[in-house]
C-alpha cells in the first residue's frame, strides 16, 4: 500500500531527521553517514533535497538493517556529544521535535506492520492477545456541552507542533457529546442493514468510493465460518468486542454510519467539529484525567469501556476520532521557519482532522490540542467514532 511503509526504513527515517535537522544545523564540521541516506530516507522534504518515491519503499533491501542500526546508534551519540557540549535553545527546540517525531513513527509503524500483516493469509500474530478486562456494556448516553464563546489551540509552555497555534476565539452552539466511543456491535448493526449498500447515508464521494472499492466493513473485518464477522489486530485474528470501540474505519464511513444513526435513534446527529472535541476534552487533561488505552498498555487493541463510570469517556486513547473539521490553519497561523515548517502546513487541504490519540500512539505524544489529520479515504490508522448530537 502506497500509504504505508517497512519498518526499516521508520528506523531509517527517524535516524535521517535527527542527523538532517539536528546534526547538520548544529554540528561543527558536519558529514554525513552516507551521502545516499539523504535520498533513500527523506520523507517529504522538498528543500532538503530529492527524495526515494514512497510507493517503491518496499524495494529498498540495502542498507540492511543491522546497517540501519549501526547508523542510528552513530547518530545517537553525535547528538549526545552535540548535547553535552552546551544546549543553545535553538538546538532543545530542534532535538525535542525530533522526539516527538519519533513518537509519531512509533505509531506509524505498528499501523503499517499491522497492514502489512493482514495481507498474508497466515494471519501473523505481532504479540499475543493480552488478558482484556470483562466486557460490561455501557448505554449510550448524552453528555450536554454549553455553547458560546470559548478559546481552543495550545497554551501553555509544553511542547506543541506549529499546526496547534495560535490559541484563538471559536463561538460554539450548544451540543451534546456521546459518552463513550461507537462500538464493533453498534457497527456490525450498521452493517446488518445494509449500510453500506444504501446510498442515502453517504457522502456523493464516499458513495463512489465504496462501490469502486467493493468495501463492505470496517478495514480488518473478516467473514469466518457461518458468515460471522472477526477482526484481523496486531493479536492475530479474533472474534468482534461486541462492547468494544470499532476501529479502521474513514471519514466517510463515520459521516455515513452517523446519517444512519440519526435516523435509527431519531435525532439529529452527526459528527463532532474538532472545537468541540478539545473544549469537552481540555478540561479532563487540566483535571489530570487524559487517561486511557494508550500504547503503554501494551493491548493494541481497542478495549471495552468499564460499565458504570460517568460523563464523558475513552476521550483520549483507543481510536483517533473523526471530527467534520477540515484541516486548515488557524487564524493567524504562520509556519516554522526552514525546511521543517513543511512538517504540517503544507498538507491543510483535502485532509480532516481526528483528535485524541489511540492504542497505538505514546501517552506522553498527546493533549487536548493536538491535531491528526487524514483524507477522507484513509482508513488504516486506528480511527474511529464518537458521535455528537444538537440540541433541538
Amino acid at each position: 500500500m502506497p500509504d504505508a511503509s517497512p519498518v526499516k526504513w521508520h528506523l531509517a527515517h527517524v535516524t535521517w531527521f535527527f542527523e538532517t535537522f539536528v546534526l547538520e544545523a548544529f554540528e561543527a564540521g558536519f558529514r554525513p553517514h552516507h551521502p545516499a541516506y539523504r535520498v533513500l530516507f527523506n520523507s517529504y522534504y522538498q528543500a532538503v533535497g530529492e527524495r526515494h518515491p514512497r510507493p517503491q519503499r518496499g524495494l529498498v533491501t540495502r542498507p540492511s538493517l543491522a546497517e540501519v542500526l549501526a547508523w542510528r546508534r552513530a547518530v545517537d551519540d553525535r547528538v549526545q556529544a552535540l548535547l553535552h557540549s552546551g544546549t543553545a535553545p535553538t538546538l532543545a527546540e530542534r532535538v525535542e521535535l525530533g522526539l516527538q517525531h519519533e513518537q509519531q513513527h512509533q505509531e506509524l509503524l505498528l499501523t503499517d506492520l499491522l497492514h502489512l500483516f493482514s495481507c498474508n493469509p497466515l494471519a501473523p500474530v505481532y504479540r499475543p492477545l493480552p488478558l482484556l478486562p470483562e466486557a460490561v456494556p455501557l448505554p449510550l448516553a448524552w453528555v450536554p456541552q454549553q455553547g458560546g464563546l470559548t478559546t481552543i489551540g495550545h497554551a501553555g509552555d509544553g511542547f506543541a507542533f506549529d499546526n496547534e497555534t495560535p490559541r484563538h476565539r471559536v463561538y460554539l452552539q450548544p451540543c451534546a457529546l456521546a459518552n463513550r466511543l461507537t462500538t464493533q456491535g453498534e457497527w456490525a448493526d450498521f452493517v446488518a442493514d445494509a449500510g453500506y449498500r444504501d446510498p442515502r447515508w453517504w457522502l456523493a464521494a464516499g458513495w463512489d468510493w465504496v462501490q469502486a472499492q467493493g468495501i463492505e466493513a470496517p478495514l480488518y473485518w473478516r467473514r469466518a465460518e457461518g458468515g460471522r464477522w472477526e477482526e484481523f489486530t496486531l493479536h492475530g485474528q479474533v472474534s468482534l468486542a461486541p462492547h468494544a470501540p470499532v476501529v479502521h474505519v474513514s471519514l466517510y464511513e463515520a459521516d455515513a454510519y452517523a446519517r444512519w444513526a440519526a435516523a435509527e435513534q431519531r435525532l439529529p446527529l452527526r459528527l463532532p467539529t474538532e472545537a468541540e472535541w478539545e473544549h469537552a476534552a481540555a478540561p479532563l487533561a487540566a483535571a489530570g484525567m487524559a487517561n486511557g488505552n494508550f500504547v503503554e498498555s501494551q493491548a493494541l487493541q481497542t478495549l471495552p469501556v468499564a460499565g458504570t463510570a460517568p460523563g464523558l469517556l475513552q476521550m483520549y486513547g483507543d481510536v483517533w476520532e473523526w471530527t467534520r473539521s477540515a484541516y486548515l490553519p488557524y487564524p493567524g497561523f504562520r509556519v516554522w521557519a526552514g525546511a521543517v515548517g513543511e512538517y504540517n502546513g503544507k498538507f491543510m487541504i483535502d485532509q480532516t482532522v481526528l483528535r485524541g490519540g489511540s492504542c497505538a500512539t505514546p501517552r506522553s505524544h498527546i493533549r487536548a490540542s493536538y491535531r491528526n489529520f487524514f483524507p477522507a479515504g484513509a482508513r488504516w490508522q486506528f480511527s474511529g467514532v464518537r458521535l455528537a448530537c444538537d440540541a433541538e
